[in-house]
């Protein structure tokens, strides 16, 4: 099946993905996305607007897709999942072995990132390194507990590219949630 998604180059050189109304995941589809990993007993990480929202415990805002972060040794498994659940990977500008697009007929996006930990204990994802507390964010969804990046990582991970509205809007909520000082591209 053929997706209609119009991708457009920002000056930064990312590319911004935009879908129409009918192309979001809300937040039982995200349910049910966790619940296949903890179905099967896979631990997972949420990155991006949904890891924003699960720290903030609500959902403040509409989202295009959900950003989930699988270690290594579990990627392959929780592929085979996505795949016995109606997703099938759909190539991007921006995919890599270690950063994969999944869609199913529903329109429901997983941007699936593969990591792995160093012998030292960081995480190592698409070659560079991070400290092991970048996972140490904690939150929910409704009533479901998560891991997730944590709200000062998530802020610095929101610098070195054009931001949108959605990426101001996540920014300003966490830095006022966690007191955190926000970042003057975000004044």
């Amino acid at each position: 099946m053929q997706r209609f998604i119009k991708q457009t180059s920002s000056s930064s050189g990312r590319l911004i993905r935009i879908c129409g109304d009918d192309k979001m995941v809300n937040i039982t589809d995200v349910k049910q996305i966790l619940q296949f990993a903890i179905d099967a007993e896979i631990k997972v990480f949420l990155d991006g607007g949904w890891g924003v929202d699960a720290l903030l415990g609500y959902q403040s805002r509409a989202h295009n897709d959900i950003d989930i972060f699988v270690e290594k040794n579990d990627y392959q498994n929780f592929i085979e999942i996505m795949k016995a659940n109606g997703f099938y990977e759909i190539k991007m500008e921006y995919t890599t072995l270690n950063h994969t697009v999944w869609e199913d007929l529903k329109n429901r996006i997983i941007d699936l990132h593969c990591f792995e930990y160093t012998d030292e204990g960081e995480i190592l994802y698409d070659g560079d390194c991070f400290p092991v507390e970048t996972f140490s964010g904690k939150g929910r969804i409704e009533k479901i507990e998560v891991s997730c990046i944590e709200p000062y990582s998530q802020v610095m991970f929101h610098l070195g590219y054009e931001f949108d509205e959605n990426d101001a809007h996540d920014v300003k909520l966490l830095c006022e949630t966690f007191h955190i000082e926000i970042p003057n591209k975000y004044r």
